[in-house]
């Protein structure tokens, strides 16, 4: 018996050295912790940032602080987001011991929950699990900042800036691409993290557009979410499906009750009038896979003059 408890505290032991740790404590990497340790790297994401002197600049996860104190050499003030307890105790006291202590500020929790400051920049080495709401929430915030400097998993980020044609190209990169220009910067092997993820990552640029683009935001969503749903497929077999005409058919009715319009007796067919504007206007053998941002554009604006609706 003794013999047993001897060998599963050996083990123990073992398991518990075997794990990531970073300035004494254990990384965490459900969340995606991975300290960024490449001092070249930390330097051309900075100069990448194109950061002045007048910037307040905000950090998603400073982790340790390698990227906060660079920033804060450049910028008039930083104001970073850190879930845990254990980071913000670390970056504190790593600013505490510079010059730059009051020209910073730490908030303790979900940056995604957050209201955010002012800020003209925005850095961060992004955990996977938030990427996407983490770039809507930024693409959303008003007043509109000028750049976002954003490391990512490098698939995420190669379908950020995927164009039309590419094995990649989905509804994020035209979301994204619709409110803003988004630039490949570099990428970033996996060996520049402790501890090293599994995949490698790319750092993009995006910068929103401004003003942004007068289209309503939710009904361009809602078309490309049905046209990206089969992208290969023709637009022709996507909008002939029972579900999507169902969905539009109740579109319309509730735009109609939310508008005050009377409803025809019997109510036109909502299947014909999609079908019509695609014949006509030479959507129907198009593939979304290979649309731009103005194909989708000008097939909304045809949609929803014909009283079609998506959200």
């Amino acid at each position: 018996m003794r013999n047993h408890l001897s060998s599963l505290l050996k083990m123990a032991m073992r398991t518990e050295r075997s794990k990531p740790r970073f300035h004494g404590f254990e990384m965490n990497k459900s969340v995606g912790q991975h300290i960024l340790k490449n001092p070249m790297i930390v330097q051309g994401i900075v100069e990448k940032a194109g950061i002045r002197s007048t910037d307040v600049v905000i950090e998603v996860g400073p982790g340790t602080g390698n990227l906060t104190v660079k920033l804060l050499e450049k910028a008039k003030k930083v104001t970073a987001f850190e879930l845990d307890a254990r980071m913000v105790a670390e970056v504190t006291k790593r600013v505490q011991a510079t010059e730059y202590a009051r020209h910073f500020e730490v908030i303790h929790g979900d940056f995604l929950k957050q209201e955010l400051p002012f800020f003209d920049v925005c850095v961060a080495n992004v955990p996977y699990q938030i990427s996407s709401p983490l770039v809507f929430k930024l693409l959303a915030h008003r007043p509109t900042f000028r750049c976002a400097v954003l490391m990512f998993q490098r698939e995420f980020a190669m379908r950020l800036v995927a164009k039309p044609g590419d094995e990649l190209y989905c509804r994020l990169s035209v979301n994204t691409q619709l409110l803003s220009n988004v630039s490949h910067l570099m990428k970033v092997g996996k060996n520049n993290f402790r501890p090293p993820p599994k995949v490698e990552s790319s750092v993009v640029r995006i910068e929103p557009k401004n003003p942004p683009p007068p289209v309503n935001f939710t009904e361009w969503d809602g078309l490309v979410r049905i046209c990206f749903n089969r992208k290969n497929k023709t637009l022709g077999a996507i909008f002939r499906t029972k579900s999507v005409i169902e969905m539009l058919e109740e579109n319309f009715k509730t735009y109609c009750a939310l508008n005050n319009i009377p409803l025809a007796d019997p109510l036109p067919s909502v299947k014909d009038v999609v079908v019509r504007i695609l014949e006509e206007n030479g959507f129907v053998e198009q593939r979304s896979s290979k649309m731009d941002i103005d194909d989708f554009l000008r097939l909304l604006k045809l949609f929803n003059e014909a009283g079609i609706h998506f959200s």
